[in-house]
Formats: C-alpha cells, structure tokens, sequence
C-alpha cells in the first residue's frame, strides 16, 4: 500500500488538432501548456483513415512508442523494416541517430492509437536505432480485484514487462471494473501522469473530482497512485505512464530533438545531406508513395 501516494497537480482536456496529412491527433504532452514533462516529450491520442496518415519523416534522438486501440497501422523504414500493429500491439521504436519512416492506416475506417515519445539521455541520443515490437497476445497481463493491468512496460500486480527501457519507464494500460479501486507503486524520483481513455475516475485522492476521456493528469511526487471506479455500471480505462527524469536541456525542431542548438543544426545538415545515419534515406520511400529521389526541405 503507498504510505505517500501521489495526488494531481495538473489536469487538461487534450484538444483534437490535425497532424501528419490528414490525421486528427489529440496532444496532452508537447503542446503549448505542457512543452515538455522530462522524460516525456509528446503524448498523442490519434485518429486516422485511409488515405491519410503519417507518410515519410525523420527523427533523432529520441524514442517512439506506439500502442493501438482500434484498426491497425502499417510502418515501413529506410532499413527495410516493415510490419502491421494491430489492436494491443506494441512497437518500441528507438531512433536513436536516425530513422526515416512511415506510418500508415492498415484497413479501412478508422484506426486509433497512442504515440508517446521518450527523450533519450545525451549519451544515448546518437545510438544504433532498434525496434522492440511484441504481440498483443504476448503483453503481460494480470487481474486481481476486479483490475486488469497490461503492462506495456515496467511492472504490476507481480508481473513484468521484457521491453527494455533506455529511459527507465513504467507504461501501464488499466482497466477497473464498477466499483473498484487501485493502489500502483511508482518510483519515488519518477515524474508521472494519467490519461484517461474511456469510463470515469477519481484519480489521486478519494474527494477528487471524477475524471472523464482525453483529459490528461500530472501527478505530484509521493511513492505510488490511487484510483477508484464509483461508476456502478460503466469500466474505467486509462494509461499509467512514468519515468525517471533526465534533467538535460532540451532542444527540438519538430522529429529532432538533442541537448543544443549546434546538435539541432548539425541534425538538419545531415538529413538534408544524408549523412551520419540518414544515408538510406537519399532514395529511399515507403511503398505508398513514388519511388524517387528524396529532398528533405526544413
């Protein structure tokens, strides 16, 4: 039981806004309330169907965690790389020095996801890129009380997950039944937050006001989380996501982000010039689109 648990110290509603070409993405980290909540730099809640999506774009220095909801999507890179996450999957991308990629609708009507994007420490910023990717019937889950937790990463209720974590992380997708109530630890130094995706909840303390779907919460410090269904028919699901802070500075322009300013401009020279990680990408495009030379224009 947490002898310090957590209580909310800011709550937003994330607003649908359009990202990508054509994709409608609702942004609770990374906008203008909320730049940036070390290690976390976006959290987009989307939505997308065919023909739009996220064709061809780059990314360094940072990773890329994708989960689905509804639908699928299909992502292709310069390294050949190609596949389908479907509802429950996940894919743990690490950028790292570089990744130039695509992510698009699998199937008709409309697929939904959540994309969350972990900073990398300076000494990881310009590693190999890797994918960890695991099936949804291969996430851990366990039930106890009337809770379901999928533990995306970290761990819960005695179980773990194998995604490793470069930035230690805990990524937590809970679902409580009518009249439940739960107690998750959470590292002490970690900052954390929830994101509620359908259902009602009392996050923090037993008198907070319930909480409805899209609204993002921050959690101030203390040793773990409460939450509560007082709904009599309705589940409650939400993510529970934390991470150990890296206290660097931050530097982004748009898919880049690193400590400096230098590094920024040293990052746009070599997509540009397609050097220093980005060489594949001079003829390189994703299935869906023509295939010919590529002229990155920032």
């Amino acid at each position: 039981m947490s002898s310090d648990p957590r209580s909310v110290v800011r709550k937003f509603l994330a607003r649908p806004q359009y990202e990508g070409a054509g994709a409608v993405v609702r942004r609770s980290i990374g906008r203008f309330e909320l730049k940036y909540f070390d290690p976390f730099l976006v959290l987009d809640e989307f939505s997308v169907s065919a023909p739009a999506g996220f064709p061809d774009h780059p990314h360094r220095g940072f990773e890329t965690v994708t989960y689905m909801l509804q639908g699928a999507v299909t992502h292709e890179d310069f390294e050949g790389h190609k596949g389908t996450i479907g509802v429950g999957d996940l894919q743990w991308m690490t950028a790292g020095r570089g990744i130039v990629h695509s992510e698009m609708p699998a199937s008709h009507g409309t697929q939904k996801g959540l994309q969350l994007w972990i900073n990398l420490s300076s000494r990881n910023k310009m590693i190999e890129p890797r994918y960890q990717e695991m099936a949804s019937r291969n996430i851990a889950e366990a039930t106890e009380d009337g809770v379901t937790v999928r533990i995306i990463a970290g761990e819960s209720l005695g179980m773990k997950s194998p995604i490793y974590t470069r930035t230690p992380t805990m990524f937590l997708d809970i679902t409580m039944e009518p009249g439940t109530q739960l107690q998750q630890p959470i590292p002490e130094s970690w900052n954390a937050f929830v994101y509620v995706l359908e259902g009602e909840g009392v996050i923090g303390t037993s008198k907070s006001s319930s909480t409805t779907p899209h609204h993002i919460l921050l959690l101030g410090p203390g040793d773990g989380v409460q939450a509560w269904n007082k709904s009599s028919s309705k589940r409650l699901r939400f993510i529970l996501v934390g991470g150990e802070p890296l206290g660097e500075p931050v530097v982004q322009w748009g898919p880049f982000v690193m400590n400096t300013q230098e590094q920024i401009d040293q990052t746009i020279h070599d997509c540009e010039n397609f050097e220093n990680g980005f060489e594949k990408a001079r003829y390189w495009r994703s299935s869906d689109q023509p295939t010919h030379h590529q002229d990155h224009t920032f």
